[in-house]
């Protein structure tokens, strides 16, 4: 295909990669000539930084790093999930996949030479396979040393590794040419931060590029429309329409759509919605049924959420708002009542044996969204996700006479002090209970004069919070709602904390951080990988630098109520 002259200074990520290990071997060597001996050096403690992986692998099959890490950053949050599959048989950081549409896993290991096993499980040779695969695209485009310099002549290589054609193959390049232009900053499991620097790209797209326009066919005005395959849903239904149904896809957004074009597969969900900017493809009609909830199938629309149950960084603040805009429409034009009894998620459908959205879908944040609350006020983009603003009135979901006993401490989620409870509750004048004695102990701790800390929201306690939120500039309107709580839970000190760490100032983290997100953060005291990635995720909403560190920046947010 046509293509412009590519740039020759300021040579790209990748060439930088080749110079880091020339001493390791000769760079330039061709896709299919790599081989296990090429697998960077063990280092003398066994293991191998995913950084050095990222390195190495762009090095020897000559693919830009940057983008080698915003294609893996795109399939799996650089999360290999210790080498389980995902909904549609990948492995990886890469997401290597072995299915009957899409056998990159056995292209690396043809290219590579490295046994499945290893591709499968290990960081280092799943993303040197990773490489190996784009590079064996790119080849097959034909582009030259040169060209391969070029980070947006990758595009049309790019999206041949989605495994998918078309629209949805578009769409997935996109993606990944977002992320390099935004930039963004992960902390993977174990700790290390993998970054790439946002700069101005212009992908060449070729053919794709006919694909962005939006197909007519859907009936919702702002989905895309890519069929799933006919042998993985039926035409018709047997019952009427009186559920939504929330699952998660154990993948990625565009193998997930492209899982539901493969005969083989037989399953299928009615929409899908993407995690970065929450865009959403329809693959079967609404009239149609959908093989994504057994027994439910009938009289269900379903609806799949990009991401991975065990890690919250998916559930971004567009996402959530994306899908609850879609199913109040849908609730809307098929009579479906707006309430948990007839929103559930996958695990709750009857005769299921699934655990999606799992324990991280924000329920009390989704269904605000589905019947129109604003506590959370409008979203803005964020590095690598979606952060969420503040502003709107915190306490439109809080009742006069709320008892506040719904946050009552489970899991360790307590504490001696009476500050720490599995979920907070909006309180406002009226109301009583232990949630009321530890907001008042709170105000009067930082000095606003609650009157006695009895449990009992009265006008000393009204006055009191009014002059915490005129103080803190936050809604003055005498409802402590959720950014109420987070500011009050987190004022204090500013250590750097990071995984490891443990004492009060983590036990105030925690409180803090389950008051911000809306899901439990167990206050233990202890900074293990549960409390890392919700910090990562409420770094991500907030449009901080995602590193899963909490330094002076994520503490101002959280002391800001955000």
């Amino acid at each position: 295909m046509p293509r412009r002259a590519a740039a020759h200074t300021g040579r790209r990520a990748s060439v930088l990669a080749a110079l880091a290990v020339t001493a390791l071997s000769a760079t330039g060597t061709p896709a299919a000539a790599a081989t296990a001996a090429h697998l960077p050096a063990t280092p003398a403690d066994g293991r191998h930084t995913m950084n050095q992986a990222f390195v190495q692998a762009a090095g020897r099959f000559d693919v830009p790093r940057d983008l080698l890490a915003a294609v893996g950053y795109g399939e799996t949050h650089l999360d290999g999930h210790t080498g389980q599959p995902s909904q549609a048989n990948g492995y990886g950081v890469m997401h290597l996949a072995s299915n009957p549409a899409n056998r990159s896993l056995e292209k690396a290991a043809a290219i590579t030479g490295e046994p499945l096993s290893r591709l499968r499980r290990e960081a280092a040779a799943n993303i040197l396979g990773g490489a190996a695969v784009l590079r064996s695209y790119a080849d097959r485009l034909g582009l030259d040393g040169d060209e391969r310099d070029d980070i947006d002549a990758w595009y049309p290589a790019v999206a041949q590794y989605s495994g998918t054609t078309g629209r949805a193959a578009a769409r997935y390049a996109d993606t990944v040419y977002a992320f390099l232009a935004h930039g963004f900053a992960a902390t993977v499991p174990g700790g290390e931060q993998i970054s790439v620097t946002a700069r101005p790209v212009a992908p060449e797209k070729g053919a794709l590029s006919a694909t962005a326009g939006r197909a007519p066919i859907t009936p919702y005005p702002s989905a895309l429309w890519v069929p799933a395959d006919a042998h993985n849903f039926t035409v018709g239904r047997t019952a009427t329409i009186d559920k939504v149904i929330i699952h998660v896809t154990q993948g990625s957004y565009a193998g997930s759509i492209k899982w539901f074009q493969d005969p083989t597969a037989e399953v299928s969900a009615h929409y899908v919605v993407r995690s970065s900017d929450g865009q959403i493809t329809q693959t079967v009609r609404d009239s149609d049924t959908a093989y994504h909830a057994k027994q439910a199938n009938s009289s269900a629309l379903g609806i799949e959420h990009e991401g991975y149950i065990d890690d919250p960084s998916w559930f971004t603040d567009t996402m959530y708002r994306a899908s609850a805009a879609l199913t109040r429409s849908l609730c809307d034009k098929y009579g479906i009542p707006k309430d948990r009894a007839h929103i559930i998620g996958h695990s709750e459908a009857p005769g299921t044996d699934h655990t999606d959205p799992g324990r991280y879908w924000d329920w009390n944040r989704y269904m605000g969204f589905v019947e129109g609350d604003s506590i959370s006020g409008s979203s803005t983009s964020g590095s690598g996700g979606s952060g969420s603003s503040a502003g709107g009135s915190e306490g439109s979901s809080a009742s006069s006479g709320s008892s506040g006993s719904s946050g009552s401490s489970s899991n360790g989620s307590g504490s001696s002090d009476g500050l720490g409870f599995a979920s907070y509750s909006p309180l406002q004048s009226g109301a009583s209970g232990a949630q009321v004695t530890a907001m008042q102990q709170l105000l009067n701790t930082q000095g606003f004069a609650a009157g006695a800390a009895d449990g009992s929201f009265g006008a000393a306690t009204l006055s009191a919070v009014k002059a915490y939120q005129t103080t803190h500039g936050l809604p003055a309107g005498g409802i402590v709602g959720p950014k109420t709580w987070t500011a009050l839970l987190s004022a204090g000190s500013t250590p750097t904390l990071r995984q490891g760490d443990s004492g009060a100032d983590v036990k105030r983290l925690q409180r803090s951080l389950t008051a911000a997100l809306g899901t439990t953060v167990d206050t233990v005291g202890t900074f293990g990988p549960v409390t890392a990635t919700a910090v990562r995720t409420y770094q991500t909403r907030q449009g901080l630098a995602v590193t899963g560190i909490v330094s002076s920046n994520t503490w101002a947010a959280l002391n800001a109520g955000r």
